[in-house]
């Protein structure tokens, strides 16, 4: 168990019947980059540790550790960790690691988050660090889902953040939020993908039309997703970064349903 930290629930908080996150004591020797992923899970009775890949949808700086989950009721590990209450504990990888890092993304103006369900994870992260701030003149988080209720996170995005103590001012002036739904009315509706190639994602933002210029773009979602939208974007002439080479967009390939 030596490559693992064991940590304790602090919170536990059900979105919907399909979503839920939770907080937990953290390691002060866990080290991670805003946008990185660890692996975590559950001790076995006389078996290896069930674990899965999950993003920090807490910041580095902070001295907790969030994470944010689905439900799947026959899944080997959220079958069990959706009945997780405080108290309880989790076995928490010691190393982190992801692509979600801002210094694989060329110079631009503006990044683009885009996520669905739980995807939003990472980019929860990235919102709370002040070095993108710096290095982009607006942050665009968008955060797709079927239903309204899945919006999870929103009053944290559209009304804490921005008041802040310390990064406030500039959440406030950079951040833009754009949750979108699929299956009821909502404000804005409809498929990340239909919004970016329609034109009508960068108009309701009140931005210019896409552009591999100025703008980068980090992916975190369900695989169509991912698929339909790097389409979208090598068709713009963008290039992903690969292999710690800079490019104009960058994918959490290590996704997994779990």
């Amino acid at each position: 168990m030596a490559k693992h930290n064991v940590e304790r629930v602090l919170s536990v908080h059900h979105w919907t019947d399909t979503l839920f996150s939770f907080k937990t004591t953290r390691d002060p020797a866990f080290r991670f980059e805003n946008g990185h992923f660890t692996m975590i899970g559950l001790a076995q009775e006389g078996g290896r540790p069930l674990m899965r890949a999950y993003s920090m949808a807490s910041a580095n700086y902070e001295d907790t550790l969030e994470f944010f989950s689905i439900k799947v009721q026959d899944g080997p590990l959220t079958s069990q960790l959706q009945n997780i209450s405080e108290g309880d504990e989790i076995l928490v990888s010691q190393k982190a690691t992801g692509t979600l890092i801002a210094d694989n993304l060329l110079p631009g103006k503006n990044l683009y988050l885009l996520s669905t369900g739980t995807g939003l994870a990472p980019f929860m992260s990235i919102i709370k660090d002040p070095e993108v701030y710096d290095k982009f003149e607006n942050i665009i988080l968008v955060h797709g889902c079927r239903h309204v209720s899945e919006l999870a996170y929103d009053e944290m995005i559209t009304e804490v953040l921005p008041n802040h103590e310390f990064l406030g001012e500039m959440i406030s002036g950079k951040l833009h939020y754009y949750p979108t739904v699929t299956r009821e009315p909502f404000r804005n509706q409809g498929r990340i993908t239909t919004l970016m190639e329609s034109g009508k994602l960068a108009k309701d933002l009140g931005m210019p039309p896409l552009n591999s210029e100025t703008d980068r773009f980090m992916l975190c979602g369900s695989p169509g997703m991912l698929k339909d939208t790097v389409t979208i974007l090598k068709d713009m002439g963008m290039k992903e970064s690969r292999h710690g080479h800079q490019g104009h967009f960058v994918i959490e390939r290590a996704f997994v349903e779990h």
